[in-house]
């Protein structure tokens, strides 16, 4: 008898925890029963998982033919897309020659002499 009160007193003060498991297990039963097999999930997603391996695959032997650089914080990054460049280095390429802005004004007064002839 006393190992039927403790059982008994051991499913009341664990009540919530039996019946989220019994609900769980019920769920389950249902979902084998009226759900597709596994295999007709496979087939219906066979390219997606044969696309994702590959690309997998392709990220892999990339990242071990030339592992990424260091850590920085890319803040030279985006001083560069900003038109931002701090370095000397990075300038350099920049260089403005006097006519620099004036190639579109050129084209436009040719066009419109053109037009007017």
């Amino acid at each position: 008898m006393a190992i039927q009160e403790k059982l008994m007193q051991a499913v009341v003060e664990h009540r919530a925890q039996l019946a989220l498991a019994a609900a769980l297990a019920a769920a389950v039963v249902s979902l084998l029963s009226v759900g597709p097999s596994f295999s007709a999930v496979a087939g219906f997603f066979w390219p997606l998982l044969v696309s994702t391996a590959f690309l997998l695959v392709a990220v892999a032997v990339l990242l071990r033919i030339s592992p990424p650089p260091g850590e920085t914080s890319g803040e030279e990054l985006i001083d560069y897309v900003a038109g931002r460049p701090e370095d000397a280095q990075l300038a350099a390429p920049y260089e403005e020659t006097p006519d620099a802005g004036r190639e579109g004004e050129v084209e436009t007064e040719r066009v419109k002499h053109q037009k007017s002839q």
